[in-house]
């Protein structure tokens, strides 16, 4: 199974007037990264850049002059999410986003169906929260430390471990690998051989006929309701 974590940062949190400025994701081939990578800044030619959202995630508009628009590289786009489920968290306003750019170059939007939205994931299993990307970081324990600003490959490459945290990706693991190392067990012990060759001669009695004699006097003192006795009972039976 192919998937895309991807995430995208903008001009402003309107689908409708604002652009996307950057777009970042890695690929995931049956939920281990393969090392491809998508990233872009992208110019929103002409639309300003909000000052709130400026402020999360640190790109300017100075920034972004001469990128490319997202028709120059819609082809590359398409040709890396295509056909992928792509995961993002909050995912609706990422999707809601990429759906109106690619509206604008006539292209049809994104399947509701192959999206995944790791918040409502997250909001499943920890429904007391907190959610948030950094809180999630915190609760798995991954390393967020080099984050001071959102950015769309650096969040998306955190995601990714989110994401596998969040569908038990790792517990699975272990639980395969022990799974393998248990019928690998098996295996060797099915396949080993181990003869047992008789003794050519029976080893020799270790009690002597004295002792012998011995302890038949002392159950014999024991009476009739000796547990000794009814135990030869049952042997001589």
């Amino acid at each position: 199974m192919r998937e895309i974590i991807f995430d995208t940062e903008t001009t402003g949190l309107d689908s409708r007037e604002d652009r996307i400025i950057e777009i970042g994701g890695i690929e995931l081939l049956n939920r281990f990264p393969t090392g491809r990578t998508f990233h872009h800044y992208i110019n929103p030619q002409g639309r300003q850049i909000h000052p709130d959202a400026q402020a999360v995630h640190g790109i300017s508009a100075e920034d972004l002059v001469g990128k490319p628009g997202f028709s120059d590289i819609a082809d590359e786009f398409m040709g890396f999410f295509e056909g992928a489920r792509l995961v993002a968290h909050n995912a609706s306003f990422d999707i809601n986003f990429i759906n109106a750019e690619l509206a604008r170059i006539g292209q049809p939007p994104v399947a509701p169906d192959l999206v995944v939205d790791t918040l409502a994931l997250a909001k499943r299993k920890h429904p007391m929260g907190p959610n948030s990307l950094d809180a999630l970081c915190r609760r798995y324990g991954i390393d967020n430390s080099h984050r001071t600003k959102h950015g769309a490959l650096l969040d998306s490459e955190l995601l990714a471990e989110v994401y596998i945290e969040l569908i038990g990706g790792k517990q699975a693991a272990l639980v395969l690998d022990a799974a393998v190392k248990t019928g690998v067990e098996q295996v060797r012990a099915e396949t080993t051989e181990v003869k047992i060759s008789a003794r050519p001669s029976p080893l020799p009695p270790r009690l002597s006929e004295a002792e012998r004699a011995a302890h038949a006097a002392l159950v014999e003192s024991m009476g009739e309701k000796a547990l000794w006795l009814q135990a030869a009972d049952r042997s001589a039976s």
